[in-house]
């Protein structure tokens, strides 16, 4: 009797036919999964920037159907008779019977709308709609799913009036204005170029408010403006300087020996956490003197916003006793090496020579906001004097004070050295408004902060109840 014998390894006709059976069954599982299978609808999200419409608002919609994907995103704005379709995505459908294709199953659409985009609208209320469609099928429609958001629509800035009078202001020094600011203003005060002045309110004057600011030394009169802005981003601006006082910058020179730079270099770069020593002294040096110098400015800067919003002194500011000025505020200088100009900055401070280790004094009451090591400055004592304004003490051989400690006016703060970049024992004395160095001349003249800042303010700079 003959037999049939199968080649090892392959599958007999009845298992093939078997396994055909399962793919097609399979197949048209799929199949009908595709044409007929019921999705949910695309689940909707909507965020906005800010909480309203003013002049320009970003929204981000978010559409998201994982089953079969995604075909169209679009948001709309209305507003009365007005409708606009500010936005809108089409995604191509996966093929209808090829369930596993390609297919977008979440998208997000981002579009501003505002006064700034569309011109149409007004104060009052508007609508934003976030519409999206799903892959459409046999029994399952392409219907929008709709997302509604009734939005606040604010277009008008807040109302800004200046109250005071005679606002006369020297490139580099300092002022104040009074304004009344009205109450949907999130943020209000001086605009001096990228330089920014918070106002307050003015205490025993009701619905006025007032800010402390200088015409920095790099500025001229039209880069200051009083500012205030809403929640909305809707901003006003209003000039207010009636006099605005050039200053020329001066010039000095520093000739740096091989000897200086060995003394100053290695401590400076052994306390700066970041600071390396380059191939040589001086191109260390150069390293302090450019990059460190601007960040030690930006860190007064951000010490700055730690003032407190109160006037913590009373009397006149005091000058650093029997000190000869051996350099002044916004001089130019120049850095000269070998017979020739390797590096410029500005000075922006007093130096103020006396006796070696001289005892230095508070120039009024206020707070210790840093008592350390700051780089150019070497040992250095900020003390904050409320509403910004701060003054500094550098290049201190020792230190008495602490971060934290509320000193009086005349109070010793420490020893006059030479750390830091200095040549030789002296003080670098400066007045800060907000970070920004200001000339403190002006705020060691009694007559001066009587008739600039006190008139203006009147009961509400504690300085005026108090006798000349």
């Amino acid at each position: 009797m003959s037999r049939r014998y199968r080649q090892p390894g392959t599958a007999s006709p009845i298992r093939r036919r078997a396994t055909l059976r399962v793919v097609l069954l399979l197949s048209l599982a799929l199949a009908f999964w595709s044409l007929l299978g019921r999705a949910p609808q695309p689940q909707l999200q909507m965020t906005t920037s800010l909480p309203g419409i003013g002049p320009s608002t970003e929204i981000a919609a978010t559409a998201e159907e994982s089953r079969f994907g995604l075909t169209s995103l679009e948001v709309q704005l209305e507003q009365g008779e007005h409708r606009e379709v500010v936005g809108m995505e089409t995604f191509d459908p996966r093929p209808l019977f090829w369930p596993w294709g390609g297919k977008t199953a979440r998208s997000t659409l981002r579009v501003r709308v505002g006064s700034a985009h569309q011109e149409w609208l007004t104060d009052g209320e508007a609508t934003l709609r976030v519409r999206a469609k799903r892959h459409a099928g046999p029994l399952r429609g392409d219907k929008f799913v709709e997302r509604v958001e009734v939005l606040p629509v604010r277009i008008t800035p807040p109302q800004l009036a200046i109250l005071s009078t005679q606002t006369w202001v020297r490139q580099g020094g300092s002022e104040t204005v009074v304004y009344s600011v009205e109450s949907t203003a999130v943020r209000h005060g001086v605009r001096a170029g990228e330089r920014w002045f918070p106002g307050a309110d003015l205490t025993g004057q009701p619905g006025a408010s007032f800010a402390l600011f200088s015409a920095p030394w790099d500025s001229d009169d039209e880069d200051l403006h009083l500012e205030a802005e809403d929640a909305l981003g809707n901003r006003v601006l209003l000039p207010f300087v009636d006099r605005f006082e050039p200053r020329p910058v001066g010039s000095s020179s520093i000739n740096l020996s091989d000897a200086f730079l060995e003394k100053v270099v290695p401590p400076i770069v052994a306390q700066t956490r970041g600071l390396a020593a380059a191939a040589t002294p001086l191109e260390t040096y150069l390293e302090i003197n450019g990059r460190l110098r601007a960040d030690n400015r930006a860190q007064l800067v951000e010490l700055g916003a730690q003032s407190a919003d109160e006037f913590l002194w009373d009397k006149p500011f005091l000058p650093f006793p029997g000190g000869k000025v051996m350099d002044g505020f916004a001089m130019r200088r120049a850095y000269r090496y070998g017979g020739e100009t390797v590096d410029e900055q500005v000075h922006l401070g007093f130096d103020l020579a006396s006796v070696a280790r001289a005892a230095v004094p508070a120039a009024n009451r206020g707070r210790v906001l840093l008592a350390g090591y700051l780089g150019i400055y070497g040992n250095v004592v900020v003390v904050d004097h409320g509403f910004g304004l701060m003054t500094l003490y550098a290049h201190l051989s020792t230190l008495e004070v602490a971060e934290g400690d509320v000193v009086n006016r005349g109070q010793s703060l420490g020893r006059t050295g030479a750390t830091g970049l200095a040549g030789g024992d002296h003080l670098h004395f400066a007045t800060l408004l907000r970070g920004l160095p200001v000339d403190p001349v002006e705020w060691w003249d009694d007559h001066w902060i009587r008739d600039r800042i006190g008139r203006k303010l009147g009961s509400g700079l504690p300085l005026m109840a108090v006798s000349p």
